[in-house]
């Protein structure tokens, strides 16, 4: 049985001119146990509503969410006993030192896993002592996460856990955020960056405009875009507009950038060299420097949600 079910689940906010803004629009998907899965989206897209409702924070307008067998509306007390929440802003007290303040956080529930354990897993134990404040913002994330482990949960949601922080922080909390996966706990994650959704994630759901449309691993996600691959090169002589590349098999779409290189959308290398190749020979062109790159979830993200800035 899943961890985690949602089905048909919307949530509409009144507006001040009196309509209705539905914030999350028919979602439905499965978590299972000891699975990463992460949700993507652009801002505004339904990510954090959905993941409050899941964990009891706010209420449906429709539909049905399920933690661990427990309605998350109906049995809040109950789903609260087994997830652990990081939000993307935490406030915690700030004359406590970070024992203490797990300390504080760990009363509150009858099972509680000793603070020290907790520092070990982000690496804080040396710090134990100080006072939030006194950390960095990598060490400050790193603690937000494991003040959501105190009570001991099967499921950890992640709001977004490493904006903000530098790559070298980042992947440390990859590190960490693994980690507590391997420990036999469900994590749920929104995040932006799609390089950290292709590391951690098991599977992923693309949110836009309150409904999902994708959800599969990043791997399958990648291999169903009609361009899986992107290949870009020179031309000794720069007589061609991009255009002409669309009519070779295998190329999907082509453009060429203020330096002069061509950058190619195809589906496959095995189809589109060898015609590319002997139309530059026909053409009596040379080209340079071919550099062949497997599409990523970005360009799955941006094909589904569109380039258009949202505000």
């Amino acid at each position: 049985m899943p961890i985690i079910q949602l089905e048909n689940l919307v949530k509409e906010f009144n507006q001040p001119d009196g309509g209705k803004l539905k914030a999350v629009d028919g979602i439905s998907f499965d978590v299972a146990k000891g699975e990463i899965f992460g949700m993507l989206g652009p801002n505004g897209a339904g990510k954090t509503t959905t993941l409050e409702i899941i964990e009891g924070l706010q209420s449906p307008t429709s539909g049905t969410t399920k933690v661990m067998g427990f309605d998350s509306t109906k049995d809040t007390s109950k789903v609260k006993e087994h997830i652990g929440i990081q939000l993307q802003t935490s406030s915690f007290f700030d004359h406590l030192s970070l024992i203490e303040i797990l300390n504080l956080f760990g009363s509150f529930y009858p099972k509680h896993t000793p603070p020290e354990e907790l520092l070990e897993i982000v690496d804080l134990t040396d710090k134990s002592k100080s006072q939030v404040a006194h950390l960095s913002g990598g060490q400050q994330q790193r603690f937000s996460i494991v003040v959501g482990l105190v009570n001991d949960p099967d499921i950890v949601f992640l709001d977004e856990p490493t904006t903000g922080l530098d790559p070298q922080a980042r992947r440390h909390m990859w590190k960490f955020i693994r980690r507590i996966n391997e420990q036999g706990r469900t994590i749920v994650l929104t995040t932006h960056y799609m390089e950290e959704a292709e590391e951690l994630c098991d599977r992923v759901a693309i949110v836009d405009q309150g409904k999902i449309v994708a959800l599969d691993s990043p791997e399958i996600l990648v291999d169903k875009l009609d361009a899986s691959a992107h290949l870009s090169f020179r031309l000794e002589k720069e007589l061609v507009q991009p255009d002409v590349f669309s009519q070779i098999e295998g190329i999907t779409d082509s453009e060429k950038n203020g330096e002069g290189v061509y950058r190619l959308k195809i589906a496959h290398a095995s189809v589109a060299l060898p015609p590319l190749i002997q139309w530059a020979m026909q053409n009596d062109n040379r080209l340079r420097g071919i550099e062949i790159k497997r599409a990523t979830l970005e360009d799955v993200f941006i094909d589904l949600t569109g380039s258009k800035l949202r505000e």
